[in-house]
């Protein structure tokens, strides 16, 4: 029972963490155009690596929750097991998108001000 517990939270969580993390970047990518000036390769660059350090996180901390609570041994507690380190894992992937979605807003509100700061220059050819 423990084993079959452990495998399906692994199997539900980090599902759960790369269908996030592949919507976010999908959709995110336009806000981060917009935030980065129009400059589409910072927007680029800063949603891969934001993937990356959110796949980091939630999969670290996926894997450390396994060790956190009682194994179960029953199907109701099989169930509340789950359910206790699924929820708890979909918390913390909300909680790290409202932190990124207003760390970037911030962040991109500088950029913005800096690029609209800068004088234009004539593209050469």
């Amino acid at each position: 029972m423990v084993e079959i517990a452990y495998l399906l939270y692994l199997l539900i969580a980090i599902g759960i963490t790369i269908w996030v993390a592949r919507t976010l970047s999908k959709n995110g990518k336009v806000f981060l155009v917009q935030c980065f000036g129009q400059n589409e390769e910072l927007a680029n660059s800063t949603n891969h690596l934001l993937v990356v350090g959110f796949y980091l996180v939630n999969i670290g901390f996926i894997t450390l929750t396994l060790s956190l609570g009682n194994e179960p041994t029953t199907i109701p507690e099989a169930i509340r097991f789950l359910s206790s380190k699924v929820g708890l894992a979909v918390l913390v992937l909300g909680g790290m998108h409202f932190f990124n979605m207003s760390a970037i807003a911030r962040f991109g509100r500088k950029v913005n001000e800096w690029f609209s700061s800068q004088p234009a220059y004539p593209q050469a050819g």
